[in-house]
């Protein structure tokens, strides 16, 4: 007999707002957030999610929606939600999840995402000291495939992965996290010995009550004071999983998540369509509502049994993450490679962070010879299928980073080859450009940049 179809047990009305939803979302991680549904662990049940920003980005012919979104947000998620064993005892502090992905998507009827980068002054991304204003492109699924009229001549078949999904933290582990991530502001960026563009960035969201939903907790009750002001951001990921934002977590993936309250609290969102390793632009996935099909196993004492602590106590661990087996295949790969030597010139030691940013540059330049802009080529690196790798990590003083994008992606070859350079004038028809949002004085200017108009 075949097996019932999954259970619902969060839907999503994509016409209300994240509050207004039969089981309100929510954007913070706390444990006193109450469970929405429980499941039992080997029961197939279904997730729906809005997009990470619960419906703030818009399908149009604008980035003012980038521009002016609060990043306060972090991200909706729908959750939290209660695992029981099949006797129907809960999932325990010191258990490990083991979540099962099974089948997602997009929410059918929404077919559609973005990708964005935010303005300088609200959040920015890798490369927000060269592009520093707002910027988005739309894309339109086609089956398993992404095109934009905003960044023409690719197409390529997404890795659909939830950006977000994580257990709740106990008080102890939230406490860990308010006091490091303070700490680390306190500090200021003078004392960190990263590349110049986190220094323009926040170096740590800390909890604040604005824009902060708290599920089932209603605003403006006691409770809702107490938890608004302790509960973490969604914004990084940390020991609970969180915003991971590892593309590979797709069909048939097993993620091990630690569990540290009673029934584990399991939430997830921001659904994307595909990414590239890094998620450079920082709204840089293919952004969009979804859904997950989800089964759930409880490893009794898994996190003493398989996690490693990383710290003084034993919360200190980190998920696993167990690959699953479907994936685009590509066979024809173009590689950049960056050092740890910045734009100035000046000599970094080791620096990771450094010499990706210096990959993705020098992919930047070299695709924007084939016509598209740098805007345009700094939006498809965040979100096709490229593989960031760290090639090297032990040759002073240089770390080697690596972006590799796929060629078959693109509607002309873009491999190097010779007698390409062209001799003389030439007229170049001009593409469709990605959506820009500029500064006229104080009056923000969105602009559809077309390169059919006059610069």
């Amino acid at each position: 007999m075949a097996p019932p179809s999954p259970r619902l047990v969060v839907p999503i009305d994509l016409k209300k707002k994240p509050w207004e939803q039969k089981y309100p979302l929510h954007n913070r991680w706390h444990p006193r957030i109450p469970a929405v549904a429980e499941v039992t662990e080997g029961e197939l049940f279904r997730v729906e999610m809005m997009d990470w920003s619960g419906g703030s980005i818009a399908d149009n012919d604008s980035a003012m929606d980038i521009k002016s979104v609060d990043f306060n947000i972090g991200h909706y998620l729908s959750g939290p939600i209660r695992v029981l064993d099949k006797e129907g005892v809960t999932a325990k502090p010191g258990d490990l999840l083991a979540v099962e992905i099974c089948n997602l998507g997009p929410l059918p009827g929404d077919e559609w995402g973005y990708t964005a980068t935010y303005d300088r002054e609200n959040g920015g991304g890798l490369l927000t000291d060269h592009f520093p204003s707002a910027i988005k492109a739309i894309w339109y699924f086609e089956g398993i495939y992404a095109y934009s009229p905003h960044i023409p001549g690719v197409r390529f078949p997404g890795l659909n992965h939830p950006g977000v999904i994580g257990t709740a933290p106990s008080i102890e582990l939230l406490n860990i996290w308010n006091e490091r991530e303070r700490k680390l502001v306190e500090k200021g960026p003078s004392s960190l010995k990263i590349c110049e563009v986190v220094h323009q960035r926040p170096l740590a969201n800390l909890p604040t009550k604005r824009s902060c939903l708290l599920g089932l907790i209603n605003e403006g009750t006691s409770e809702w004071e107490k938890v608004a002001t302790e509960a973490a951001r969604t914004v990084p990921g940390r020991e609970n999983g969180g915003n991971c934002d590892i593309k590979n977590l797709s069909t048939g993936s097993k993620i091990y998540l630690p569990v540290f309250v009673e029934g584990a609290n399991l939430s997830a969102g921001d659904m994307h369509f595909s990414q590239g390793d890094g998620e450079i632009s920082l709204c840089g996935a293919i952004e969009m509502s979804g859904f997950l099909e989800l089964k759930c196993e409880i490893i009794r004492g898994g996190m003493k049994e398989y996690l490693t602590p990383m710290g003084p106590t034993e919360l200190h661990v980190n998920p696993i993450f167990e690959i699953g087996p479907v994936e685009p295949r590509f066979s024809e790969w173009l590689v950049f490679e960056g050092i740890s030597v910045d734009e100035s010139g000046r000599q970094h030691f080791m620096d990771a962070t450094v010499a990706y940013k210096r990959a993705v540059l020098n992919a930047i330049d070299y695709l924007s010879k084939f016509g598209y802009s740098k805007e345009q080529a700094y939006l498809l690196l965040s979100c096709c299928p490229c593989e960031g790798r760290l090639s090297s990590i032990v040759d002073v003083p240089n770390a080697v980073a690596t972006i590799a994008i796929p060629t078959a992606i693109f509607d002309q070859d873009i491999r190097p080859k010779s007698g390409r350079v062209p001799v003389g004038p030439r007229v170049v028809k001009k593409l469709p450009d990605v959506l820009r949002c500029s500064y006229d004085g104080d009056l923000p200017i969105t602009q559809n940049l077309s390169k059919d108009k006059e610069d």
